[in-house]
């Protein structure tokens, strides 16, 4: 039987102002990517919401972007060298990983969040920063990468375990990278084309872009935006309907273990 983990980005709530259904979205996902502080996420957040992935029998993990609480992590930041950019990802996932011990817990993977993730994807040097930062925190810890971006690549030279994730809730350029939130359409809030869409490719194993073309890629993962209207609606569909399909949903590492 086909396996395959749906993750959620969460613990995006900052001090008096909630984002996103986390409670909700944790009964459907099998992995959440909890923010860590510098795009959103504190420390009672981030705990709270690694208390309640347990609970729920979620895997977790660190889910590190830029140093920029007011952009959301989704402006981006340049000038800063790929060292120091390597340093605050370790900085990010050894906060939530101090947190995780605290309650009993522990993370299973990193995922870049933002802008982060889609500079690194077409960025070699920024790509190896991302890899190497999350080697250093943990070797263990299973890299979430988009299939034929630099990160996969640099996680492949360092020999690292990875997740390769496609998006429910997001339009793909021709490049395999993601559509400028910027432009129209870039963003999937329809559940019914959104499940569609993964369904067609995780059984395509292949990426669809805007223009109708597949790029074949293995596929581990679906990622449901846990701050996009309508998430719960749109993550619950995803996982009727690869259910449906005879697919059965885990952790990505139950899945990564399954595909060796």
């Amino acid at each position: 039987m086909t396996t395959i983990d749906i993750n959620c980005d969460m613990g995006e709530s900052f001090g008096a102002y909630t984002i996103g259904a986390d409670a909700e979205l944790l009964r459907i996902v099998s992995s959440a990517n909890i923010a860590c502080g510098f795009h959103a996420g504190d420390p009672n957040v981030m705990d709270a919401t690694l208390r309640l992935a347990a609970e729920n029998g979620v895997a977790a993990g660190a889910h590190p972007g830029f140093m920029d609480l007011y952009g959301f992590g989704r402006r981006q930041i340049r000038g800063e060298s790929p060292a120091d950019i390597e340093r605050q990802i370790i900085y990010q996932i050894g906060a939530l990983q101090a947190l995780a011990r605290a309650a009993g817990s522990r993370l299973a993977h990193v995922k870049s969040h933002g802008s982060l993730g889609n500079m690194a994807a077409e960025d070699p040097d920024l790509a190896m920063a991302y890899a190497r930062a999350v080697k250093a925190a943990d070797p263990d810890l299973i890299l979430v990468v988009m299939p034929g971006a630099e990160t996969e690549k640099a996680g492949e030279r360092l020999g690292l375990r990875m997740a390769r994730e496609i998006y429910a809730d997001r339009a793909y350029a021709e490049n395999g990278n993601l559509v400028s939130r910027k432009l129209p359409g870039a963003v999937i809030h329809d559940p019914e084309h959104a499940a569609s869409r993964v369904i067609e490719m995780v059984k395509s194993q292949s990426i669809i872009t805007v223009s109708g073309e597949r790029r074949q890629a293995r596929i581990d993962s679906v990622c449901v935006h846990g701050d996009t209207p309508g998430a719960p609606a749109v993550a619950a569909l995803v996982r009727r309907r690869l259910e449906e399909a005879g697919i059965a949903i885990a952790p990505m590492a139950q899945v990564i273990e399954t595909a060796v």
